[in-house]
């Protein structure tokens, strides 16, 4: 069964004249394990796939079900729980609490999910490790640059045993090899058994994933296995 899947989705903005359809009848599956990528140009409905597969937002019509659970059946607080529990997100403009550690803020989704302190800050430890930013545990964000802040984030979005990561331009404020070095964690995330939806624009992390899905105007207009390797998805991509 699918960690992830859309059934239907669309989602409506306005009305009227000032109608627009961020997304029409999108319908995907992400299997435990699998790792896809999507892309399209800017206003194509990326990151509204995103924060609805995530239940940060909910569709105007259609289902999304994570680990089995359809999110629209779970009202604001069952989907909070959920999030707490199963999805790890990675937001693109980060999200960090200014005045939290960056060990506080990776420990927090932990805390609120009712795990003591003692073993949140063991997850927090290893999940800054992961992302090779252990050193950084006491710092508050102000005391980070931009790339050691999206680092944290995407520790964050890992502590814990998050079954669907959910990923917006996660390596967008990362210089060239440590972006692939966050590209290697979340590929051994998906090696291990969770599912990975990512939200890219280069070509090359994309390659990273089992296959990308193009989307334009809000629909999905092409599926590419990334095996095909990275030169394909080049000529590809809308």
């Amino acid at each position: 069964m699918s960690l992830l899947a859309l059934r239907g989705v669309c989602r409506d903005h306005g009305s009227g004249a000032g109608l627009v359809h961020a997304l029409r009848s999108v319908t995907l599956d992400v299997a435990p394990g699998e790792f896809v990528a999507v892309m399209g140009p800017s206003g194509s409905g990326k990151s509204t796939l995103l924060t609805l597969a995530g239940g940060l937002d909910t569709p105007s019509s259609g289902q999304v079900f994570v680990a089995g659970a359809d999110l629209g059946a779970l009202g604001a607080a069952g989907r909070s729980a959920l999030r707490r529990r199963s999805v790890g997100y990675i937001f693109q403009d980060l999200n960090l609490i200014p005045s939290l550690t960056a060990a506080e803020n990776v420990m927090l989704p932990r805390e609120l999910d009712g795990v003591r302190a003692r073993q949140a800050r063991r997850e927090a430890a290893h999940a800054l490790t992961e992302v090779g930013v252990q050193e950084l545990a006491d710092r508050y964000p102000d005391e980070m640059s931009g790339g050691q802040q999206q680092r944290v984030a995407i520790a964050r979005a890992l502590v814990g045993d998050r079954r669907v990561v959910l990923a917006d331009e996660p390596t967008g404020a990362l210089d060239s090899n440590t972006g692939e070095d966050i590209m290697r964690v979340l590929r051994g995330r998906c090696d291990a058994g969770a599912s990975c939806l990512m939200v890219t624009h280069e070509s090359r992390h994309a390659a990273w994933a089992d296959r990308v899905v193009f989307l334009r105007d809000g629909r999905i207009v092409d599926t590419t296995p990334a095996a095909s390797g990275p030169e394909s998805l080049l000529r590809e991509a809308p």
